[in-house]
């Protein structure tokens, strides 16, 4: 298994603390978000190469946090060629990359690169192989606004995945699923085939309609939060929670 960090994106949502920084490697209760991500990744045995992916601006950046950390795993390094925000591949063109960059021929975990979460990532990839499926993760929302903002799930009673709608307005559950994927390396050509045929390369959830349109997926239900870091507000709020663990 391989895993991918996207982290190829711009943040100008956080500028200015991301104008020259990339968002994955901001701080959070003394490590950076990137650290929390990878240390989970690093205790799932079948992964054997981790991935970050980024674009030309901060390659230099992760690079020189890869010479400095000390992880089991192997880790790469891809820049995807792009300078700015306008020109950028999308996460699901950035997965495209990787794929063909480095002839990617294994089941792979795709992980946001901003966003922390308390669930480990052994138990999610226990759930993958018990199932046999392209999995997606999700856990129930409370905060109906937050719902309205995120990409929704209707399950059936095997927590198979029965729609996929990206920020609803009369949204069908409260099955919010965050940007953590497992899928098996014989999906990999649809990713490829879904960018031929023009659809959206942008956000990851995405490909999930795309997806059980075709085949089988399952959700793996996590308890425990998940923060996503979007805006100078949420980051401040997270460092507070965090530094309040410690």
């Amino acid at each position: 298994m391989k895993a991918i960090i996207l982290a190829a994106g711009y943040a100008t949502r956080l500028y200015p603390l991301t104008e020259n920084m990339p968002k994955p490697l901001l701080e959070v209760a003394g490590k950076t978000i990137l650290d929390f991500i990878v240390e989970k990744i690093d205790r799932v045995s079948e992964v054997d190469e981790i991935i970050i992916v980024t674009n030309d601006k901060f390659s230099g950046h992760f690079s020189e946090w890869n010479e400095t950390s000390n992880y089991s795993k192997k880790i790469t390094v891809v820049n995807d060629g792009t300078l700015t925000n306008e020109t950028r591949l999308g996460a699901i063109g950035d997965i495209q990359y990787v794929i063909e960059t480095l002839d990617v021929d294994d089941d792979l975990m795709i992980l946001a690169g901003d966003n922390l979460f308390d669930f480990e990532l052994t138990d999610f990839v226990r759930y993958f192989n018990e199932v046999g499926t392209d999995c997606i993760t999700s856990y129930i929302e409370e905060n109906e606004a937050q719902v309205k903002r995120a990409g929704v799930v209707e399950l059936d009673g095997k927590q198979r995945v029965l729609s996929f709608e990206e920020k609803p307005p009369e949204p069908r559950s409260s099955y919010c699923v965050p940007a953590f994927y497992l899928y098996k390396k014989e999906t990999l050509p649809l990713f490829q085939e879904y960018l031929a045929e023009g659809n959206n390369p942008d956000a990851p959830g995405h490909f999930v309609p795309y997806l059980i349109n075709k085949q089988t997926v399952h959700a793996f239900l996590f308890e425990g939060k998940r923060y996503d870091i979007g805006t100078v507000e949420s980051y401040e709020s997270v460092k507070e929670i965090f530094e309040n663990r410690k």
